[in-house]
């Protein structure tokens, strides 16, 4: 389960922010993960709630922001949401394609706590 080490790189980032903020603490972190990224939301939330029982991420909630798979076609130039986790172009079907979002993780919002 390769969430385990995303979250525990997560947390340690997080907390490497949180120190060069001057921070106390960090209440929420807000992630957007890829339809595509190969991390599955539920395991990551299990994943962690158990890592955050020490640290800075104690009291961290964590916000899961799903982003869908994006592309574009290269034969009838169709650019947007792919339908589900396809990479065929949903206008013409081509499988002629590249993925412009949908595989990434990252990390969009920090909020701390400096009392």
């Amino acid at each position: 389960m390769h969430e385990f080490s995303i979250v525990q790189a997560l947390v340690e980032t997080c907390e490497q922010h949180a120190v060069a903020a001057g921070a106390n603490a960090i209440t929420r972190i807000k992630i957007a993960i890829g339809a595509l990224s190969g991390v599955e939301p539920a395991l990551l939330a299990t994943a962690f709630d158990t890592f955050k029982l020490e640290g800075m991420c104690r009291l961290a909630t964590l916000e899961m922001e799903i982003e869908p798979l994006t592309l574009q076609c290269n034969e009838c130039h169709y650019q947007g949401e792919a339908a589900g986790h396809s990479v065929l172009c949903p206008h013409c079907h081509s499988p002629f394609t590249t993925v412009t979002g949908g595989e990434e993780m990252l990390l969009l919002q920090l909020e701390l706590d400096s009392n």
